[in-house]
């Protein structure tokens, strides 16, 4: 099965796949409200703005791996809407880490960072840009999501303005 055909499930319970977005950069992000790093939503919102029509999508993947993301279902959804203004999707609470991480997470966390390491997610706002090659990049948390390194990937990705 490839990267694209892991099933998902949307936060209101759909199922998809990221076939969905195949012919976008998309920027998976694990993401929690509770965290040192939530402010990072105000971002990835307005990265997801700005180049939204020139095919990129932000996927967000809340996790209580890191017991920063206490809530559920449509409570997560109204948070990052109210406190962040947050458009993108949004997915069902997801675990990254361990031997019940999701497959699309078991498959990612393979990616090594810009320093060659790959394994788990070290922390929320983890960040795997998908290109519609199929290309991961990944970028550990602290990397904001509008790092000039994560736009480079981006930009030269993207469809021209």
């Amino acid at each position: 099965m490839s990267l694209r055909d892991i099933p998902l499930t949307t936060l209101s319970g759909s199922t998809t796949t990221l076939a969905e977005h195949s012919d976008k950069v998309v920027l998976v992000v694990n993401v929690a409200s509770k965290c040192g790093l939530t402010p990072q939503y105000d971002a990835l919102e307005a990265m997801y703005q700005k180049y939204r029509d020139r095919g990129f999508v932000v996927l967000g993947f809340p996790s209580n791996q890191f017991f920063q993301e206490p809530g559920e279902g449509e409570e997560i959804a109204e948070t990052c809407r109210i406190n962040h203004g947050v458009t993108f999707p949004l997915f069902e609470k997801t675990k990254v880490n361990g031997k019940h991480a999701h497959p699309l997470y078991a498959e990612l966390t393979k990616t090594p960072d810009a320093d060659g390491k790959a394994g788990k997610v070290k922390w929320n706002f983890e960040k795997f840009v998908i290109t519609p090659d199929d290309e991961v990049h990944r970028f550990r948390p602290t990397t904001v999501p509008d790092a000039p390194e994560i736009l480079a990937v981006i930009e030269g990705a993207l469809q021209p303005a």
